[in-house]
C-alpha cells in the first residue's frame, strides 16, 4: 500500500503548492504588481489556468453562480487538503 501512497501523496502536494502559486499570482495581477502584458508573467499565468482549469471547471458547475467571488479553488484546496491529510492515510489503515 505504501508503494500507491507515495506517489498519491506526491501528486496531491504538488497540486496543492501550484493551486498556492496560482493563487498568490492572482492577487498579484489583481492588484496590479504583475501585468500580463510582459510576455513572461503572461506564459505562467496561462498555463497555471489551462493546468487548474480541469479541477475547477467541474466544481464550478456544482457550486451556484457567486460571479464576482470564484469559490472554486477554495473548494479545491478542501478537497486536496482532506484527500492528503485525511483520506488517503484512513485508507491505508
Amino acid at each position: 500500500m505504501m508503494a500507491i501512497y507515495g506517489p498519491l501523496k506526491l501528486i496531491l502536494d504538488t497540486l496543492f503548492f501550484i493551486m498556492i502559486i496560482h493563487l498568490i499570482m492572482s492577487w498579484l495581477i489583481n492588484f496590479n504588481v504583475l501585468n500580463l502584458g510582459q510576455q513572461f508573467v503572461a506564459q505562467i499565468w496561462y498555463g497555471l489556468n489551462r493546468l487548474l482549469e480541469p479541477i475547477y471547471r467541474p466544481i464550478r458547475n456544482i457550486l451556484p453562480n457567486t460571479h464576482p467571488l470564484d469559490l472554486a479553488p477554495l473548494v479545491a484546496f478542501i478537497i486536496v487538503i482532506s484527500l492528503s491529510d485525511y483520506i488517503l492515510p484512513a485508507i491505508l489503515l
